[in-house]
């Protein structure tokens, strides 16, 4: 079974950490996973930079950049995540734009991803009609889950589609803005939330954007089965490097 799979199957929320690879220093990749999964993080998504991330707040837009300055490529990854399994066994999921794995070729990234164990990705700017006509096969091929993003403008129909290609979680865009621009839930996302648990969909929801403290978590993870943090904590890394994660994680949980 997936670890993914695996993970969401567990009597718990989840709590997913995103971050930059390459970012703070273009090495802190393989450590950051590491730290990571021993302050008791569940899932990571590792983002690969993009020059022109549409969905991305400046925080994350920032780090990619930087990431991208620092040397960051495709190869660069992969090079670096080659032994990840040998120290690392939680879920890993590579989040990025389809760009790069079209140039890469989307069989040579997604056979690359299941050498080194990678168990999904996470693809803002793949269509999901595009996805299931033209690659999922190749995808389940290689044992990965696409994980697709739905947001509150999402049509119920699309919503139903999206469950039904999937087979992991979907990821629950909390607004209509990009990464990082708000704070705290209100009552038009919490409605939402409410919305999206009553269609009783086959694949659990993990919300993202938004969640920053302990207080969002618990916010967030009251509808859903978890929630993912970015911008917090690549802020994080900006003011501490690859020092103090485990009380970044302690925070929250």
């Amino acid at each position: 079974m997936n670890r993914i799979n695996q993970k969401l199957q567990e009597d718990k929320k989840i709590l997913s950490i995103y971050f930059s690879a390459g970012y703070p220093n273009l090495n802190d990749t393989v450590q950051i996973i590491q730290d990571l999964e021993k302050s008791g993080i569940d899932m990571i998504e590792i983002g690969l930079p993009f020059s022109d991330p549409l969905a991305d707040g400046p925080t994350i837009q920032a780090s990619s950049t930087q990431a991208l300055h620092n040397g960051m490529t495709t190869q660069v990854l992969f090079d670096q995540l080659k032994d990840i399994r040998k120290t690392v066994s939680i879920p890993l999921v590579i989040m990025g734009y389809f760009n790069p794995m079209l140039q890469y070729g989307v069989e040579n990234f997604c056979q690359k991803c299941a050498e080194i164990g990678i168990d999904g990705l996470i693809i803002p700017d793949l269509p999901v009609d595009v996805y299931a006509d033209e690659y999922k096969a190749t995808f389940e091929k290689y044992g990965l889950k696409n994980i697709f993003l739905i947001t509150p403008q999402t049509s119920d129909e699309r919503i139903h589609f999206i469950d039904g290609v999937s087979d992991g979680f979907i990821y629950m865009v909390s607004s209509a803005s990009v990464t990082g621009s708000q704070s705290g839930f209100g009552s038009v996302q919490e409605d939402y939330f409410k919305r999206i648990a009553a269609m009783n969909l086959k694949n659990p929801q993990v919300i993202g954007f938004g969640i920053n403290n302990k207080e969002t978590f618990n916010q967030a993870t009251q509808f859903a089965k978890g929630a993912i943090i970015g911008s917090a904590f690549i802020t994080h890394l900006t003011e501490n490097g690859t020092a103090k994660i485990a009380e970044f994680v302690k925070a929250i949980r």
